[in-house]
């Protein structure tokens, strides 16, 4: 097993057999020692955030399975936390795919004198460019083609994935009386050019209320899986 990139919140390492391993940490993403899955930075560590994290991505990616949508996921480890998954190429040097179903966070920070704070969004989806450095910064269908990332039929392929995979995340979370605000996903390429759900879908990822209270990562898995 070599390590192959240390990331934010988890490593990942090549096994033998030509998977993957990713192992969930503690670190999260956020700014002042507060939480916030739309910032591109580790802003604290909460001790438990990774096997959290990694019980709501098997959790998931099992339901997503049994819906046959593409997905990495192979097997999980809890005791060790850690995810094995098949190998996939990334677009360009790494993207995030994002359905907001509120008006907050980034969005409502950019278009806040058109919106009011907390509207209801029609599944919104956008794309960002995963770059610290630029601010991960949005991208359009048209600079997508002409930059080689993606082609305009990925591109919808693409937009319709995300919606399907977070209308059934939201409709799971709404059993349990939660509504998702927004949410990140990663995709990727297998060996084929087959599209993959790939990397996790957990707490960190998403924005999620129960009526007017925002759910942390830790709270959310407990109450997702009755804990």
């Amino acid at each position: 097993m070599d390590l192959i990139y240390k990331g934010k919140t988890k490593d990942i390492y090549s096994l033998e057999n030509g998977n993957i391993l990713m192992k969930f940490k503690d670190d999260v993403t956020g700014k002042d020692g507060v939480f916030d899955p739309g910032e591109n930075q580790v802003g604290l560590s909460i001790d438990g955030a990774g096997k959290a994290g990694l019980e709501l991505t098997e959790f998931f990616f099992e339901k997503l399975n049994k819906e046959n949508i593409p997905t990495h996921y192979v097997r999980s480890n809890l005791d060790e936390n850690t995810m094995e998954v098949k190998k996939a190429k990334v677009f360009g040097k790494g993207l995030e795919f994002i359905c907001r179903y509120k008006a907050v966070g980034s969005f409502y920070k950019r278009y806040g004198k058109y919106i009011e704070n907390g509207e209801d969004l029609d599944a919104f989806f956008e794309i960002t460019i995963k770059d610290d450095e630029a601010g991960d910064p949005t991208i359009n269908k048209d600079a997508l083609e002409i930059l080689g990332i993606m082609t305009p039929a990925q591109y919808d392929e693409l937009k319709n994935l995300t919606r399907e995979i977070c209308g059934i995340i939201k409709e799971i979370l709404k059993e349990k009386d939660l509504d998702l605000y927004d949410i990140k996903l990663e995709f990727g390429l297998d060996e084929n050019n087959n599209i993959l759900l790939i990397d996790e879908i957990s707490g960190g990822n998403m924005r999620v209320y129960k009526g007017k209270e925002y759910i942390e990562p830790l709270k959310l898995n407990k109450l997702v899986l009755n804990k």
